[in-house]
């Protein structure tokens, strides 16, 4: 299926500029949001509006709907990660959606630019990971411990700069920062990745992790969705990812 991206001068959504659309699809039944690097899905406690809302407020405006629009949060992306992100727009859609992405139905693809380079050109990587959920850390053992679960992923080498590599991931399991911390104990700490690793931090604050493209079957018309998430507008991603 085709992408498609649609904006106008009464778009709510914040304005993207150069490549990072903010709208990637969008139907009767789900919609698909390219975040931006500090951008969070859901509200927390720091109080900022998130993509939800302001989702939702696209929704009222472009369709004029009265009263409260509803929308269903699916999954989730960390707030300095960038990349797809898929929202449900009927009740229908959601329960059929995370049924989907609680049995793995759902495939996503994930590029992250490292500064250190792979031991291999391509692998698969198998940790069991444990959480802290008082620094919001996880830790990557090779071995089961107490409280852990297995994680999988596979990586490959796709492109490279002088100094860094730029790694497409895909993921068998869907653990708690499963992606930056399973590189990490590769000793690939994604770009700008403090909390694991990287020796500084990104200029606009994020980590160089972008969700770029989701393939599924369509939950209620069951045609087959594929959609890819231009990469953020910066030097070294624009850059690194030209010609791929």
């Amino acid at each position: 299926m085709n992408n498609s991206s649609r904006e106008n001068e009464t778009n709510p959504l914040p304005p993207r500029e150069g490549t990072g659309v903010g709208l990637l699809y969008e139907d009767n039944h789900i919609i698909i949001i390219n975040k931006r690097v500090g951008e969070i899905v859901q509200g927390d406690k720091t109080g900022d509006t998130p993509l939800s809302e302001m989702v939702k407020s696209y929704i009222k405006e472009k369709y004029q709907k009265p009263g409260e629009v509803f929308l269903g949060v699916v999954h989730r992306l960390d707030r300095p990660v960038s990349g797809i992100v898929l929202f449900a727009r009927t009740s229908k859609a959601l329960t059929r959606l995370s049924e989907m992405f609680r049995t793995r139905a759902v495939s996503k693809t994930y590029w992250a630019i490292v500064g250190n380079k792979p031991p291999q050109h391509e692998g698969t990587l198998t940790h069991w990971l444990t959480r802290n959920p008082k620094n919001n850390t996880a830790r990557a053992y090779d071995h089961e411990v107490p409280g852990s679960k297995q994680a999988i992923l596979d990586y490959r080498i796709i492109a490279q700069s002088e100094r860094y590599w730029l790694l497409e991931v895909d993921l068998h399991t869907g653990r708690h920062h499963q992606i930056r911390c399973q590189l990490a104990k590769m000793g690939c700490p994604i770009r700008g990745d403090l909390k694991y690793g990287a020796p500084r931090s990104n200029p606009d604050g994020g980590i160089s992790l972008h969700a770029r493209r989701i393939q599924l079957e369509h939950p209620v018309s069951h045609l087959q969705i594929d959609v890819t998430a231009p990469v953020p507008d910066d030097r070294l991603w624009q850059s690194i990812s030209q010609g791929l």
